[in-house]
């Protein structure tokens, strides 16, 4: 006898298929057949995704590099260019958020090729038409009709959801999960002999790095208090185009000696990377279009033991549940006050204990049952 086909998962992304985000899928393989799309221009190595992945070329994938082929894509709209032959055969497509090219490539094929169409939303800000991109109000409405299932990182995207018009019978909170045991085995490395504050994040400025840097330079030179053996310095981590900004503005607080930046990290090494600081940093500003809409370096900090020093921008507070030291968006004094009452006042590297049951609600294997729940109650319907 034939085994009995799985269902099929293909897992859409554009060019951000990348294996943070996606961790959880690797635990489905015994219950569903899953499959990431990854163009030829990914932004991020998915050869650690752990479950197979397809290419599916873009439109940006045969345009110059650079500004000039951004600048092309935009014109007609960037977009895979054969979705169908990619999509084609799924019982399940998962996409991301409302405005998205490629959300609205799933949507529109939909009906074509029969799947059913499941849609991770992170976006906490309810832009509807207002607030929306011209050229994203069309994909919104039509995401909103051909959308199966809601899953929400948060239930300020639940809210989010329901200011813009998807039913609430179709949403359920899904948050998302990261590999405790990687992030476990920060704690159990020998800590550093200095205090090391990470401020990970995209360089850009409302990732809040600036401020992180105003706290530093306001703890060395004594603006703010702190233990005169803590001797602070930072490791900002990430890529984007604030690198230059934040590297001279480092050197004009007069910290450019106590500063690392790393555009990139491998996922990898980041445990290894918790094991040697005092407290994660993460000092992100709310703008008109963005809040934190979740932070993954929060659940990886909870289960490495790190300190968490946070700004209470978007999700920030519902994802740390109490835990951690929030202080209010821009407050750079306040995250100065902070890191010197809290990780700087102890020994360099002193791990925390968090509750639990919310580490393991942010783990992968967690995610992975939320999931496969959500898509055997859509396939049973």
């Amino acid at each position: 006898m034939s085994a009995v086909a799985k269902p099929r998962v293909v897992v859409v992304r554009g060019h951000q298929a990348n294996s943070w985000h996606l961790r959880p899928w690797r635990h489905l393989a015994d219950r569903y057949d899953v499959v990431a799309l990854r163009t030829r221009r990914n932004w991020f190595d998915t050869q650690s995704l752990g479950f197979p992945s397809q290419e599916a070329p873009a439109l940006r994938d045969y345009l110059p590099p650079g500004r000039a082929g951004d600048l092309l894509a935009r014109l007609p709209g960037d977009r895979y260019v054969r979705p169908a032959d990619a999509l084609r055969g799924a019982d399940i497509v998962h996409s991301q958020d409302l405005g998205f090219w490629y959300t609205m490539q799933a949507a529109r094929l939909r009906r074509r090729l029969g799947y059913k169409l499941v849609l991770t939303v992170w976006e906490t800000i309810p832009f509807l038409h207002a607030y929306r991109n011209i050229r994203t109000r069309p994909y919104r409405d039509l995401v909103l009709e051909e959308t199966d299932l809601y899953l929400a990182a948060t239930e300020r995207a639940k809210a989010c959801l329901l200011l813009e018009g998807a039913p609430e019978e179709r949403i359920a909170v899904c948050a998302p999960g990261v590999d405790l045991e990687r992030f476990a085995a920060a704690g159990e490395q020998p800590a550093g002999d200095a205090h090391v504050i990470v401020s990970p994040g995209r360089m850009v400025w409302e990732k809040g790095h600036q401020d992180v840097l105003r706290a530093l330079a306001a703890l060395n030179r004594g603006v703010v208090p702190m233990p005169a053996s803590a001797r602070p310095r930072a490791l900002v981590i990430g890529a984007g185009p604030e690198e230059a900004r934040l590297r001279r503005y480092a050197s004009e607080l007069g910290i450019a000696h106590l500063v690392e930046f790393r555009a990139e990290v491998p996922y990898a090494e980041m445990p290894s990377v918790y094991a040697g600081a005092s407290a994660l940093a993460l000092a992100s500003l709310p703008s008109w279009f963005w809040e934190e809409q979740f932070g993954m370096v929060l659940a990886e900090a909870m289960a490495a033991g790190l300190p968490i020093v946070a700004s209470s921008s978007g999700a920030i507070p519902e994802v740390l549940q109490g835990e951690g030291t929030l202080f209010a968006p821009g407050d750079w004094l306040g995250l100065a006050r902070a890191l010197a009452e809290g990780p700087l006042a102890g020994p360099p590297g002193a791990r925390r204990e968090y509750p639990r049951s919310l580490v393991e609600r942010y783990g992968s294997r967690s995610a992975a049952d939320r999931l496969a729940a959500a898509y055997d109650r859509l396939l049973a319907r």
